[in-house]
């Protein structure tokens, strides 16, 4: 450990969580692609939520970012709140409650319940919320769904616009980071 000084950082306790987490993760994950035209490993999108936690948020609480990494397995997986719970915890299960979406709800209420909620999530939660917006506002700019139209990409720059509006996250850097990635918003076309 040449260099390394052991009072900064991670513990060794917590940073198996973490790495729990992204085996789990990628467990659950494995058969799931993202949309864009390369049809990348899902995995990938967790993992850019901790790497914008980490390396631009300057977040360093393990519990935060094992949510990140685990915020999509009860909304898409069949892993259920109990499982997670059982494997990593009550804390880091409420994060990834607090950002599960109800999929038995049709979309729009899904959306506008994520609008409404933002306000009164955890700030560990906004956190999550927070990473998972600039993640999918860089991925539609960069890397958008080939079925996806100009104006449905720019619905969804709104949407997370109105969200992230609620959250009131007191992270100066992901914030920045946001406004950065919602600037990258497709121009409207002329009708």
């Amino acid at each position: 450990m040449q260099g390394a000084n052991p009072t900064i950082g991670l513990s060794y306790t917590e940073t198996r969580k973490v790495f729990q987490a992204l085996r789990f993760a990628a467990e659950k994950h494995s058969s799931q692609r993202r949309k864009d035209r390369d049809a990348s490993p899902y995995i990938n999108h967790p993992i850019a939520l901790a790497d914008v936690l980490v390396n631009e948020g300057g977040i360093t609480d393990h519990v935060i970012i094992c949510a990140a990494i685990l915020h999509d397995t009860i909304e898409d997986t069949e892993t259920t709140a109990a499982e997670i719970t059982d494997a990593f915890g009550h804390e880091i299960a409420s994060i990834v409650a607090e950002v599960t979406d109800d999929k038995s709800l049709e979309k729009s209420v899904r959306k506008q319940r994520q609008i409404e909620r933002a306000v009164y999530i955890s700030p560990q939660a906004k956190l999550v919320k927070l990473a998972d917006k600039i993640c999918n506002l860089r991925d539609l700019a960069n890397a958008p769904p080939a079925h996806w139209s100009t104006q449905r990409r720019i619905e969804y720059f709104d949407w997370a616009a109105r969200v992230v509006a609620r959250l009131g996250c007191e992270n100066p850097a992901l914030t920045q980071a946001f406004q950065k990635a919602l600037a990258a918003s497709p121009p409207e076309t002329a009708a």
